[in-house]
């Protein structure tokens, strides 16, 4: 704790070195003539930003900014446009699947079935005879919204007739075609997740998790463990990391919480000028998994390191799990029996990383997973109180208003990654209406008081644009269109959860998440205003301009 504070301590004389410094120092950078959303504690709207090195100088009026600047001050008049801080989501696997970004065809925020298969024809195009087209999900048909019925094998096979497909519904069904059917031997397997036509033949259509996962280990097209590297040359992961950063920037986004499975390759960008995300990484210990692994980490916390990267890349969290605990399979509406003993082990373990000081943020999504978790941390509390640990839950979609309560107590984050974005109508259907309209409960978390923020969880079970997510939080709809949550909020509280709630998050308040003089310069310029705009119309927002840091990693003027 006291490293934690040493380190709020040092950004916040950082921000008043960089403010005096200012009045005595022309700023490099000034935007004038727009509408600056701060997002502030008193969310305040300015119309210009002075920009000196990697640092905000000063915000306020167009006069006040002008007569700041200097001969060799550059210029930019925004016309008008809105301005908001970088986005930041706290959880998401980037690095990870970033690694073959290049490789996979995916469909985020695709909200037309006929898009979607345009998209395929074009892989297919451009991939050569029996290459694999694939994706691992981030979408579902319920999205599109002229027919939301399963990919069958023959309408593939009209896109791709010469390339094996594999399509997965986020956690749910996989779609395939006969070049795929044929190369795996799938006709004459005999199991139940087989989906066949009354003359016996396969679908092409996988039924659930379980068969989807055979399916890819038997297609065996790319070796990428989940949380792990994927085994592909490095030019490829270079180039491929490289158009995800692009992407992610042209999105609006400028900071991540998750896995740094590349981080050695990103300390390459930094060197060579080329980092434009900052990463706040999630780590536990490396050991051998088998008999005695809790055994394993538990001797392992000791020796594991946190805070002590740059401004670009840091450890910052355990994350995802802890030995012990369960109960927690969102897509299914009932869970297996949990012991008394697997709890404890959970508890146990959680004890010791408290006592070692560490934030720990941990994979969390059913009510009953949130009870038995919740309960331990308040015993844990009582030996080793957890309100300046910043602990976090994750996922969070079955959180109910009594246990919220009970979590600002304790002062536990609550990270909100709503895959109903895309599963929507998945989650839907094994819930019920009623049920999933509150998953989550986005109005009583943000009435709790509670500390939350926004992240995706991408790529996997969740598409990755901002905009998208903050039309659902004030819309309540799906990529599509459809309503699947009715507990919707502000425009303003959407926003504060998805920048500066997550830098309260990772220990970053006093220099990210915000527009204010002494952060970051981390901002993006919007091709509409963000809090006029029809709701409907959020989703379609698009940056013109993110900067990180000072300098330009996206600019569309130069697309």
């Amino acid at each position: 704790m006291k490293r934690w504070t040493f380190l709020l301590m040092v950004a916040g004389l950082a921000g008043v070195a960089t403010t005096l410094e200012a009045q005595q120092l022309a700023p490099d950078l000034i935007l004038t003539n727009g509408k600056i959303i701060t997002v502030d504690d008193q969310f305040r709207i300015a119309e210009a930003v002075a920009i000196r090195g990697e640092r905000i100088v000063a915000v306020g009026t167009n006069a006040q900014i002008a007569q700041r600047a200097g001969a060799a001050t550059q210029r930019i008049d925004l016309q008008g446009r809105s301005v908001v801080p970088g986005f930041i989501d706290n959880h998401a696997h980037f690095m990870e699947e970033g690694a073959y970004w290049n490789l996979e065809l995916r469909f985020d925020g695709v909200e037309s079935r006929q898009e979607a298969l345009n998209r395929l024809r074009a892989k297919a195009e451009t991939t050569r005879p029996d290459e694999w087209i694939f994706n691992f999900g981030g979408w579902s048909p319920d999205q599109f919204v002229e027919d939301k019925s399963s990919f069958t094998r023959d309408e593939l096979d009209r896109y791709a007739p010469n390339s094996p497909v594999y399509l997965v519904f986020s956690r749910s069904d996989a779609y395939i075609n006969s070049r795929a059917i044929e190369m795996i031997g799938l006709e004459e397997m005999d199991e139940s997740w087989i989906q066949r036509d009354a003359n016996g033949r396969a679908t092409g259509v996988i039924l659930g998790p379980r068969g989807a996962s055979t399916v890819r280990r038997l297609a065996d097209f790319i070796d990428a463990p989940n949380g792990a590297r994927a085994n592909l040359p490095m030019d490829v992961v270079r180039s491929s990391s490289l158009a995800m950063l692009h992407d992610l920037n042209a999105a609006g986004l400028t900071a991540s919480g998750g896995g740094c499975q590349w981080d050695d390759l990103y300390r390459e960008f930094q060197a060579e000028g080329l980092t434009s995300m900052r990463f706040f990484c999630m780590v536990s210990p490396e050991v051998e998994r088998g008999p005695g692994m809790p055994e394993r980490m538990l001797a392992a916390i000791p020796t594991m390191r946190f805070h002590d990267g740059d401004l670009w890349m840091s450890n910052t969290t355990w994350g995802e799990q802890f030995p012990g605990g369960g109960g927690d399979d969102l897509y299914s509406a009932t869970q297996q029996p949990v012991t008394q003993e697997a709890w404890d082990q959970f508890g146990d373990f959680s004890l010791e990383v408290a006592r070692a000081g560490i934030q720990a943020w941990i994979h969390t999504q059913t009510e009953i997973a949130i009870e038995g978790k919740l309960r331990q941390y308040e015993r844990i509390n009582e030996i080793v109180p957890l309100r300046q640990l910043r602990w976090g839950l994750m996922h969070m979609e079955q959180v109910t208003v009594p246990q919220l309560e009970r979590l600002r107590d304790l002062n536990i984050f609550i990270a909100v990654h709503p895959r109903e974005i895309v599963t929507g109508g998945l989650l839907h259907r094994v819930w019920g209406d009623e049920r999933a309209n509150a998953m989550p409960p986005l109005r009583e978390i943000q009435d709790s008081g509670i500390q939350w923020g926004f992240g995706t969880d991408a790529f996997e079970v969740n598409q990755y644009r901002p905009f998208q997510l903050l039309y659902w939080a004030v819309t309540g709809k799906m990529v599509g269109g459809t309503v699947v949550n009715t507990h919707p909020i502000t425009r303003e509280e959407a926003l504060i959860a998805h920048t500066r709630s997550n830098a309260y998050a990772f220990f970053r308040e006093n220099d990210l998440g915000s527009i204010q003089a002494g952060h970051l310069a981390d901002l993006v310029v919007l091709d509409r205003d963000y809090l006029t705009v029809p709701a409907d119309e959020i989703k379609d927002i698009q940056p013109v301009m993110t900067m990180v840091g000072g300098r330009v990693v996206f600019d569309a003027a130069n697309e």
